[in-house]
């Protein structure tokens, strides 16, 4: 007689979705890898470039540095670190979108910092594809110098290293991506040995561009470029008060306050 756990399995089996149809990696503009499958992305609609504000030299880096992998030159991977809110995922696709836009063969391809041990398997599905690829990993930190040894692998050294034209794109909170241990850097042997395993990681990525807190007055540049985009107007000290109730003032919190201000108006508006 058969065992009823597995009827029940073989059921589950049955009435389970199948997993998605693989896509087609020359047809979309930008991707997510679920792991095991390269799923189209549902909606890529980024902010454009110029509503990214108090961020210029970060974007001109960015913007030029995937203009020269979009066009098959020598291109970096490349380390966005910084205070929270900063616009650091958002210049990530923005610049993705931009380069598409002047008719860039580059697509973006956002991994889950909980599949980075699938990363090779997506290597190989990228390596012979005609086309360049920015593989983005949003907010990436790692508890320990070791936690990060195998992505160190992938950017450059290890026998399954990313290929040609696929270059990561991370963005993390930490300079260095694993925290700095006073401690253990006082009870190692050899202190620089302790420190040269923490930096190693961040050492890999050729370009690293720091975002950091802003002041009232960008901060007010931001608002006033998102409200002018969209229609909007708004009071300063409104603007300012938003911020301080939030206890920082970035352009996330910038975004917020305006979809407040639309909220208010009586608008709709996605982004």
């Amino acid at each position: 007689m058969t065992d009823p756990l597995a009827r029940i399995a073989d059921a589950l089996d049955r009435i389970a979705p199948p997993p998605p149809a693989a896509a087609d990696p020359l047809a979309h503009r930008a991707y997510v890898w679920r792991g095991e499958t390269l799923v189209a992305a549902r909606e890529f609609d980024p902010l454009p470039l110029d509503h990214l504000r108090g961020i210029d030299a970060q974007r001109e880096a960015l913007v030029a540095n995937l203009a020269r992998l979009a066009e098959g030159h020598a291109a970096q991977d490349v380390l966005l670190w910084g205070a929270r809110g900063t616009g650091k995922s958002a210049l990530v696709k923005s610049s993705v979108a931009a380069v598409q836009a002047k008719g860039g063969a580059l697509a973006l391809v956002e991994a889950v910092t909980s599949g980075l041990d699938t990363l090779p398997a997506l290597f190989a599905l990228l390596a012979p594809v005609p086309r360049r690829f920015a593989v983005f990993v949003d907010d990436l930190g790692f508890d320990a110098a070791a936690d990060g040894r195998a992505l160190r692998s992938l950017l450059e050294g290890g026998a399954e290293a990313r290929p040609a034209n696929v270059r990561l794109l991370v963005t993390s909170n930490r300079r260095h991506l694993v925290p700095r241990d006073l401690a253990e850097q006082e009870s190692a042997i050899n202190p620089r040995d302790s420190i040269d395993d923490n930096l190693a990681l961040a050492d890999r990525f050729g370009l690293s561009l720091g975002f950091h807190a802003i002041d009232q007055d960008t901060y007010l540049e931001i608002v006033r470029g998102y409200a002018d985009a969209h229609g909007l107007a708004f009071d300063p000290t409104d603007a300012i008060g938003w911020a301080t109730r939030r206890g920082s003032r970035s352009g996330r919190v910038a975004w917020h306050y305006v979809v407040e201000l639309a909220g208010r108006a009586g608008k709709s508006f996605e982004n």
